[in-house]
C-alpha cells in the first residue's frame, strides 16, 4: 500500500514465512551502488529507492548470531540462515578452505537428499549440484567425479540426521569461518591510509585491504563506550579512557549511516544475549523444544516401523528362498521316483524274458533226453552203425549237458533279476515316502509364509504428551560481561577432535593434487594462520588484548 511504512511491509513478509525471530532480518535494497536497509518507522516510498518499477527488496539476515545453535530457535530461521550462508560461501563472499568446503557440501547434500542410499544415490547424482566454490574446484587437479566421491564419503556418515539437524551442523561449522557475518566497509584513517572496517556480532575490527581474515585492531562491543559520526568522519571511543579514540573517514555519508545502523543493532543483540531471555523468547524456546521432542519421537517411530518392515521383508525373502529350495528337492525326488519306476519296469520285463528262455531251454533239454533214450533203445545191426550211434549218443549227451548248464545259468539269472526287481520296488517305496514328507513340509512353509510376511497393521503409535515435558526458566542476574565473553571464547575454541582429524586427513589427501600457482591471496593467508594455530576467536582475543 502507498501509505505503508517499512514495518508494514516487513511484518507482511514475516507473517507469510511464519517467522517470529524477526530481529535478525531486514529488507535490503541497492541505491547508487551502495547497500541500504529499509527503515521500519519510515514510509517505504519515502526511502531513496530506485524509481523504476517494480521496486525490488531482498529479505536477508542483517545481523548474525554468535552461536547459531543456542540463538536460532525456529526451524524457519535456521533454514533462512543456512540458505544465505551457503550462497555467500559459494559466491566466495565468505572465504572457506577446501577441506571445510567438502564437509559443508556433505551436510548440504544430507539436508537436500536425506539419508544416503547406494541403490538410489548412484555415481553422478551430484553432477548438476553447485556444492563447492569455483576457487576450490580450480585449485586442484581433480575431476567432478573425484570431488563427488569425497563429498559422498562424508555424506554417508551423516545417516539419521534430519534436514534441520544437517543445516544446523552446516551453520556450526560456517560460523567459525573468519569472514562469517562480517560487513566490510572501505575507510581511511587520519593519515589517509586505506583500511577496511568490519562490523559483526562480536565488535568492530580494522583490517588491511589485502587481508580480510586477520584484523589489525579489534574493539569488542563491551569495550566500546561510544560510537558517533559527523558528516563523513566516524569516531569510536573505547571504554578505557587510556586508549586513544579511533577516528576514520568513509567515502559517503550514506555509508556512515549504514555503519551506525549495524553497530547499534549488533550492540543491542550483544547485550540482549547476556541478559535473561524475554518471555516471548522463553515461550518460543519451549515450543521449539517440544516440537523437536515430538519430531524426535516421530522419527524414532518411523525408524522402528522401517526396521520391522525390513526384518519382515528379510524373513519373507528367506522363506521364499527356502520354498524354492524345497520345490527343487521335490522336483528332484519326483524325477528319481520316475527313474526308479522305469528301472523296475525294465527289470521286470527282462526277468520275464529270462524266465521264458529258461523254460524253453529246459524243454529242449527234455527233448534231447528223450531222443537219447530212443536212440539207445534202437537196435544197431552193424558195427559201423553202432560206432556212429555211439558218436551220436556222445554228441547228444554233450548237447544235453550244455543245455542243462545253460538252463541252470538262466534260472540263476532269473532269480537275480527277481531280487533286483524287489530292491527297485523297495527304492520306489522310499522315494514315494520322501516325496510325501517334502509335500507336507511345503504346505507347512507356505502357511508360515502367509502368516509371517504380512506386516502388522497394529504397529504401536506414540503420542507426545506435552504435560510430560517441563522446562525451567530462571531469571538470573547479569554477570560481569568480560567474564561472560571470556568463557564463551573458550567454549568456541573447544573444537570437535574427530572433525579436525577428518578435515586434516582430507587436506593431506588432496594436497598432492593442488596447483600452487592458482592459490589466491586469501588461501595463502589462511594457510599462514593455520600453520600458526590461529583461529577466528583466538585471533580476535589476541588483537583486542594487544590494542588495549
Amino acid at each position: 500500500q502507498v501509505k505503508w511504512k517499512g514495518k508494514d511491509l516487513f511484518d507482511l513478509v514475516c507473517r507469510t514465512l511464519g517467522l517470529r525471530e524477526t530481529w535478525f532480518f531486514g529488507l535490503q535494497y541497492t541505491i547508487k551502488d551502495t547497500v541500504a536497509w529499509l527503515k521500519m518507522d519510515k514510509k517505504v516510498l519515502d526511502h531513496d529507492v530506485p524509481t523504476e518499477e517494480p521496486k525490488t527488496f531482498h529479505f536477508l539476515a542483517k545481523f548474525y548470531p554468535e552461536n547459531a545453535e543456542e540463538e536460532l530457535v525456529q526451524e524457519i530461521t535456521q533454514h533462512l540462515f543456512f540458505l544465505q550462508v551457503k550462497k555467500q560461501i559459494l559466491d566466495e563472499k565468505i572465504y572457506c578452505p577446501p577441506e571445510a568446503s567438502v564437509l559443508l557440501a556433505s551436510y548440504a547434500v544430507q539436508a537436500k537428499y536425506g539419508d544416503y542410499d547406494p541403490n538410489v544415490h548412484k555415481r553422478g547424482f551430484l553432477a548438476q549440484e553447485e556444492l563447492l566454490p569455483k576457487r576450490v574446484i580450480n585449485l586442484y587437479q581433480m575431476t567432478p567425479e573425484m570431488w563427488e566421491e569425497r563429498i559422498t564419503a562424508w555424506y554417508a556418515e551423516h545417516r539419521g540426521r534430519a534436514r534441520d539437524e544437517a543445516e544446523m551442523e552446516y551453520l556450526k561449522i560456517a560460523q567459525d569461518l573468519e569472514m562469517y557475518g562480517v560487513n566490510y566497509f572501505a575507510i581511511r584513517n587520519k593519515k589517509g591510509t586505506e583500511l577496511l572496517l568490519g562490523v559483526d556480532a562480536l565488535g568492530l575490527h580494522i583490517y588491511d585491504p589485502d587481508n580480510r581474515l586477520t584484523p589489525k585492531i579489534s574493539f569488542p562491543w563491551n569495550e566500546i563506550r561510544n560510537i558517533s559520526y559527523s558528516d563523513k568522519e566516524f569516531t569510536i571511543k573505547p571504554l578505557d579512557k587510556k586508549i586513544d579514540v579511533f577516528k576514520f573517514n568513509s567515502s559517503k555519508l550514506r555509508v556512515n549511516k549504514l555503519i551506525l545502523q549495524l553497530c547499534i543493532g549488533n550492540h543491542d543483540l550483544f547485550m540482549r544475549r547476556r541478559k535473561a531471555d524475554s518471555l516471548e523468547v522463553q515461550q518460543m524456546k519451549a515450543q521449539a523444544r517440544e516440537e523437536k521432542a515430538r519430531k524426535q519421537m516421530e522419527r524414532q517411530r518411523l525408524a522402528r516401523e522401517k526396521q520391522m518392515r525390513e526384518e519382515a521383508e528379510r524373513t519373507r525373502d528367506e522363506l521364499e528362498r527356502r520354498l524354492m529350495q524345497l520345490k527343487e528337492e521335490a522336483t528332484m525326488a519326483n524325477e528319481a521316483l520316475m527313474r526308479s519306476e522305469e528301472t523296475a519296469d525294465l527289470l521286470a520285463e527282462k526277468a520275464q524274458i529270462t524266465e521264458e528262455e529258461a523254460k524253453l531251454l529246459a524243454q529242449k533239454a527234455a527233448e534231447a533226453e528223450q531222443e537219447m533214450q530212443r536212440i539207445k533203445a534202437t537196435a544197431i545191426r552193424t558195427e559201423e552203425e553202432k560206432r556212429l550211434m555211439e558218436q551220436k549218443v556222445l554228441e547228444a549227451e554233450m548237447l544235453a549237458l550244455k543245455m542243462a548248464e545253460e538252463s541252470e545259468r538262466r534260472a540263476k539269472e532269473a532269480d537275480q533279476l527277481k531280487q533286483d526287481l524287489q530292491e527297485a520296488r523297495e527304492s520306489e517305496r522310499r522315494a514315494k515316502q520322501k516325496l510325501l514328507e517334502i509335500t507336507s513340509k511345503s504346505s507347512y512353509t507356505q502357511s508360515m509364509n502367509s502368516s509371517t510376511t504380512a506386516l502388522p497393521t497394529d504397529l504401536p503409535s506414540f503420542n507426545l504428551i506435552s504435560e510430560s515435558l517441563s522446562f525451567d526458566f530462571k531469571d538470573t542476574d547479569m554477570k560481569r560481561l568480560s567474564m561472560e565473553i571470556e568463557k564463551e571464547k573458550v567454549e568456541y575454541m573447544e573444537k570437535s577432535k574427530h572433525l579436525q582429524e577428518q578435515l586434516n586427513e582430507l587436506k593431506t589427501e588432496i594436497e598432492a593434487l593442488k596447483l600452487k600457482e592458482r592459490e589466491t591471496a586469501l588461501d595463502i593467508l589462511h594457510n599462514e594462520n593455520a600453520s600458526r594455530g590461529n583461529s577466528k576467536h583466538n585471533t580476535i582475543k589476541k588483537v583486542s588484548e594487544s590494542s588495549s
